[in-house]
């Protein structure tokens, strides 16, 4: 497996795979919308992309998006994103690509890099927990969609 940073050579390939991860989400699927908003990310520079190979096919993103910690002073990462086709899952696609995740977040001189998942989602909390991350007992997130 070989991880790297998405340019724009790789917008097709990762909108595929993101139109796939929203679908995996129970979102309708629209690959046009992904194309613009993968396009957005990469040209704007406003999310770091990791992609993920597995001989020469791209298999997995994930995509971390920059905050700040006001308290901390520093530069935070959200890891919004991680994706791996079916087929691929379990062989270590995931793990590398959140490995890179938190590299970025130390190349970065960040406070931290957090994530979110569903409830539901148990084999991703597995991975993520393996990996040094700690559910938050300390706060609570509300939500009011606009």
């Amino acid at each position: 497996m070989e991880v790297v940073q998405a340019t724009a050579m790789h917008t097709n390939e990762v909108a595929v795979l993101f139109d796939a991860y929203r679908s995996y989400f129970d979102q309708a699927p629209n690959f046009k919308g992904a194309l613009a908003f993968i396009s957005e990310r990469i040209k704007q520079q406003d999310s770091v992309i990791y992609i993920v190979f597995d001989k020469d096919e791209i298999v997995g993103f994930a995509q971390l998006y920059p905050l700040f910690t006001s308290l901390g002073m520093k530069r935070g990462w959200l890891l919004n994103d991680v994706y791996v086709l079916d087929e691929h899952r379990g062989k270590g696609a995931g793990s590398a690509l959140v490995d890179a995740a938190v590299e970025h977040g130390r190349k970065t001189d960040a406070a931290w890099v957090m994530l979110q998942t569903y409830v539901a989602n148990t084999g991703a909390q597995k991975l993520y927990q393996s990996k040094g991350f700690r559910k938050d007992t300390n706060s609570f997130y509300f939500y009011l969609t606009l």
